[in-house]
């Protein structure tokens, strides 16, 4: 084997030195952008305030909230000051049980009163009883029963277990997040979480609330009427669609109005936007001037968001789902604008030019050497838009537009409503999806997508 150079050792050196070089740069870029977006995030987690943030926030809350979304509770509540005893749904003065028809968990000996026992069974072998102000505590795991009485500073004897927690003014026992109860100096109060949505179908005053799915079918055939004024069947929908606590009719008639409001605003848009995008096309309008004009238009419409543009309607019209249609119409019109005129610019001008040849004036050229060509991005796009518009819709409507949206801050402004709110969400995703197949399936009938 022959020996190296001198001369050809340096070059080797070179090379390698080439070589080492560029596999540095290759490695050290990556690593100093990985660098610079570590530093990124770290500024923006103390510039945005994030550990104050986690510091103020309120997980145990955010689980109850969440809890309220898709489980129910029942309330039993004692109130000390005005000798009143009440277990109600929620809360809620119109879902209030008779004494006559309590809970299978709530049992009253003598009056309800002061004067009066309650015993409530939690589940697990763990029970609740309160007689006058006292609140006595007894289940598995307690040396002794824990008892707490009510008055301007609470008092209280017995074990102690972990999930109590004392407070000279209040009083909580945490059982579990299903099963709680709390003693105030004027107030004590227990309730009990059940999985479900509460009185969803039928009032809790409603005569068919409680009902199997069998017993109303076999109620709707039924010739024995419950309204003398109407068949079963239709006496058994219009109590589903006036529930006073879910508001079937109204939730559908709103959804219906955002569904509208989308529609409308997405079709006044397309159809101004067209015509508007063939004069801002280079290719069909000659003139820099007006296409400068038009092209700032969209700028303009497009760029200031569908919200500002939704405030600015209502000042000028006033509540309402026309405030709604506006907005969404004037800024799409922007949108769907330009994208209609980057479409017309990248057409294939041979077909516009067969046109020509034949003698075809403007309007037919557009008609049947343009607009074939854009026709399957027309459609796309403004299919798109009537389902992003939708969801617009909603928050839209949210500041005073109407439609679902109104609905959904109604069920916000309280707390007690999440399955409401919960429930309005859903139904907003299911048309929502269902515009998605929808629109789709329009897209392949209209221009042929997906054929073999």
């Amino acid at each position: 084997m022959s020996a190296i150079t001198a001369d050809e050792a340096g070059r080797l050196e070179s090379t390698y030195g080439d070589v080492l070089r560029t596999h540095r740069r290759q490695f050290l870029w990556p690593v100093g952008l990985l660098v610079l977006v570590v530093v990124y995030l770290a500024y923006a987690f103390f510039a945005f305030g994030v550990p104050e943030l986690i510091a103020k926030s309120r997980l145990d809350r955010g689980v109850l909230l969440g809890l309220d979304s898709v489980a129910y509770k029942v309330h039993v509540e004692k109130n000390l000051r005005r000798d009143r005893f009440e277990v109600a749904v929620e809360g809620e003065r119109t879902a209030t049980y008779d004494e006559a028809s309590l809970p299978d968990w709530v049992g009253v000996t003598g009056a309800s009163g002061n004067e009066g026992r309650v015993d409530i069974d939690m589940g697990g072998g763990y029970s609740f009883v309160i007689e006058g102000e006292r609140l006595t505590v007894t289940g598995p795991g307690m040396s002794a029963p824990f008892t707490v009485t009510a008055g301007d500073t609470l008092s209280w004897e017995g074990d102690v277990p972990s999930w109590i927690e004392l407070n000279p003014k209040k009083v909580d026992v945490k059982l579990s997040l299903f099963q709680r109860a709390q003693v105030t100096s004027g107030r004590i109060l227990v309730f009990r979480y059940f999985w479900g949505w509460e009185d969803f179908w039928f009032d809790f005053r409603s005569p068919l609330n409680g009902l199997s799915a069998g017993e109303l079918w076999a109620l709707a055939w039924s010739d024995e009427r419950i309204d003398p004024e109407m068949s079963n069947a239709a006496f058994i929908v219009d109590e589903f669609w006036g529930n006073e606590g879910w508001q079937h009719g109204d939730v559908f008639k709103a959804l219906l109005e955002t569904v509208i409001m989308a529609f409308l605003g997405t079709v006044v848009a397309a159809a101004v936007g067209l015509p508007l995008a063939f004069m801002a096309a280079a290719n069909v309008n000659p003139e820099p001037v007006s296409r400068f004009v038009i092209r700032r238009f969209f700028d303009f419409v497009r760029g200031v968001d569908m919200l500002i543009w939704s405030l600015i309607f209502i000042r000028a019209f006033g509540l309402g789902p026309l405030t709604g249609v506006f907005a969404i119409a004037l800024t799409d019109t922007g949108t769907l604008g330009k994208l209609f005129s980057e479409a017309i610019e990248n057409i294939d001008n041979k077909q516009v030019e067969g046109m020509q040849s034949t003698g075809a004036g403007a309007l037919a050229r557009y008609r049947f050497g343009v607009i074939p060509q854009i026709l399957p991005v027309f459609i796309s796009q403004s299919l798109y838009y009537l389902e992003s518009n939708t969801r617009s819709a909603t928050v839209i409507g949210a500041l005073g537009a109407g439609g679902i949206g109104l609905k959904l801050v109604e069920t916000l402004r309280t707390g007690k409503d999440w399955e409401n709110t919960l429930y309005i969400i859903v139904l907003t995703l299911m048309v929502v999806i269902a515009m998605d197949i929808t629109s789709g399936w329009l897209r392949r009938k209209l221009t042929g997508a997906g054929r073999d």
